[in-house]
């Protein structure tokens, strides 16, 4: 056991720090939702005893039925959250909190990482033409929409093992190589990994000759007859 701990630190800090970041990116959404969850469920568990003892029951000796209650009701208030979340009264709500500082830049944050996005808001991973003729580099698009320079969009090349940095570059649509399989996701294991993992691999895909990549320009206009 000491011997595999010694060999698994042997790759060096950056190695180290590889797989605390790719820790803390699997735990943050987990400790968030969790929290949250917990937040909730112990003011509906509050509530839940307010209520046996307005009807003259003692909570404490029905801990089982308290439990399922409180988790009935928290699933009911899920529930009318995701119905008004899908309704236009949560635009009302959204421009009320959009004059709070920072609202706008959280929100922005939060559609970036949702990869479930669709259209403009769809994070694409692509490729670029990289030091040479025959390289490429593996990119970001966080928007479809057209840049400042006619035909050309703007593209994130992420640094790692750091993904949040980065450079951003503006491309001819002609030059950005879409590829399909791949998500903001699994750019981010391969980022993480350092190269360590294959981008084919983590996407289960077999490698394609360049040719084979859709053009961005095939794929917004594949895309607009669809929609």
């Amino acid at each position: 056991m000491v011997k595999k701990t010694k060999k698994y630190f042997s790759h060096g800090k950056d190695h180290v720090i590889t797989v605390i970041l790719k820790g803390l990116f699997w735990l943050a959404p987990i400790a968030a939702i969790t929290i949250i969850v917990i937040w909730i469920y112990e003011k509906i568990n509050q509530l839940t005893g307010n209520m046996f003892e307005l009807f003259g029951f003692e909570p404490e000796k029905y801990p089982f039925l308290w439990t399922i209650v409180g988790v009935l009701i928290m699933g009911g208030f899920a529930y009318i959250i995701g119905v008004f979340a899908e309704t236009k009264l949560v635009d009302i709500v959204q421009k009320v909190y959009s004059k709070i500082p920072g609202y706008a830049t959280i929100k922005e944050l939060i559609n970036i990482f949702n990869t479930s996005k669709s259209g403009e808001k769809k994070v694409l991973v692509v490729l670029i033409s990289g030091f040479s003729k025959d390289d490429y580099n593996v990119g970001l698009m966080y928007s479809t929409k057209e840049s400042i320079v006619k035909d050309h969009y703007t593209v994130v090349l992420s640094m790692t093992p750091i993904p949040n940095g980065g450079y951003m570059f503006e491309v001819h649509k002609d030059k950005i190589k879409v590829i399909e399989e791949a998500t903001f996701d699994s750019n981010l294991q391969y980022l993480l990994s350092m190269g360590v993992k294959s981008l084919a691999d983590i996407v289960k895909t077999e490698p394609k000759n360049i040719e084979d990549f859709k053009t961005l320009s095939q794929f917004l206009e594949e895309n607009n007859k669809e929609a």
